[in-house]
């Protein structure tokens, strides 16, 4: 069959590469055209273009850039009439991917279209839910409570995991010792503190000289910064200044297990560092300080920001938004996490929670074996 897969960011690249290794496996005539990235390339089929010219965040840089938007939109959909194909599998990415659902529902009227990895609609934008329901046959959700929320709207999803389950499952270096990793990494031997940014360089330049501060103020404890690939070191040292405080490219994973608490900047890396079972405090940088946080209480719906908490439906992992996220409030909740055995200890019981909530590895697997599965009662 004829697979046309839409990923818009870097994210979506990686998630749309396992589910095409996935489909070749499930359907060995597979045939993929795509918008995506090098991740997606390492699969074969024909690429039309790369993330890297569509990922423009916000309002004003999709406004500053409309005219290669629009132009983005007409070569998509003039790929997809070209390929004919039997489904169009579109990756979050909501703005650029709903508009070709509708396009391919109108003009392509064979081609069905799937959704992998739904987006936030139970978090802003609900209205959004009447396009799903006209456009999209079957949504292939990755958190299990939007079974719930889109049978509030009368629309049967497919939950098939979480593929933050199936990264952490998969990681390297599981076994390694604290001792080992200090040394490949020429660390002391004090107890590690990580940082984690975020991947872009705005949210590390918004987020990054707070988070230090409230690290250093625990001198028993080294504080390391998860440098996120891609970015300069120089951006790192120039936020640093000297101070003493050390990076660590590429190992993410390896960092947080090894870690006895760390500060992680809202987004996935919150829930994979739940999975991994380093107690955290979340923060999430809004320009516009108290008042930023007010827009988001009346704009975002579901009470949390954090992947931890919308996941486990209560307060697990403390969240410092906006003024809240303070050196002195940081260092308050990292106090508490490495000196209350009993509030440390309720942090990882209810990870372990969470865990069995997301279910086992596996996610892209069962996704493929059911997007195949409903393709062939099609036909």
């Amino acid at each position: 069959m004829r697979y046309f897969i839409i990923a818009g960011e870097a994210s979506g690249d990686l998630h749309a590469s396992n589910l095409m290794r996935e489909l070749r496996i499930a359907d060995a005539q597979a045939e993929f055209c795509f918008l995506g990235g090098d991740l997606m390339q390492a699969h074969g089929g024909k690429m039309i273009k790369h993330y890297r010219n569509m990922a423009f965040m916000g309002i004003v840089a999709v406004l500053k850039n409309a005219r290669t938007v629009l132009q983005n939109m007409r070569d998509c959909k003039l790929a997809i009439t070209d390929f004919q194909p039997d489904v169009l599998i579109l990756v979050d990415y909501p703005s650029f991917n709903l508009r070709m659902a509708r396009y391919v529902k109108e003009q392509l009227a064979d081609t069905k279209v799937y959704y992998y990895i739904s987006p936030k609609l139970w978090a802003w934008k609900e209205y959004r839910i009447k396009e799903i329901k006209r456009y999209v046959d079957k949504m292939f959700t990755i958190f299990p409570f939007e079974t719930a929320f889109y049978a509030k709207h009368n629309y049967k999803v497919e939950y098939v995991g979480n593929p933050s389950v199936d990264s952490v499952c998969t990681r390297p270096h599981q076994e390694q010792s604290f001792t080992d990793f200090c040394t490949e990494n020429n660390l002391s031997r004090k107890p590690i503190i990580a940082l984690l940014a975020g991947s872009r360089k705005q949210e590390i330049v918004g987020c990054l000289p707070r988070m230090v501060e409230a690290g250093l103020r625990f001198p028993d404890y080294q504080v390391i910064i998860a440098g996120a690939p891609g970015i300069d070191i120089a951006l790192y040292n120039s936020i640093l200044k000297d101070r003493n405080v050390l990076i660590v490219v590429g190992k993410t994973y390896e960092l947080l297990q090894q870690a006895a608490a760390a500060v992680v900047n809202s987004g996935t890396a919150t829930l994979e560092t739940a999975l991994i079972g380093t107690p955290e405090v979340v923060v999430y940088h809004l320009p516009a300080g108290r008042f930023g946080y007010l827009i988001k209480e009346m704009v975002v719906r579901t009470g949390f920001v954090s992947l931890v908490n919308i996941v486990a439906g209560k307060l697990v992992v403390k969240e410092l938004l906006a003024h809240l996220f303070t050196p002195k409030n940081i260092a308050t909740e990292l106090n508490l996490i490495l000196n209350n055995p009993t509030y440390r200890q309720t942090m990882l019981n209810d990870y372990s929670e969470i865990k069995k909530a997301l279910g086992e590895p596996g996610t892209a697997k069962r996704a493929a074996v059911k997007m195949v599965e409903f393709l062939r009662r099609e036909e």
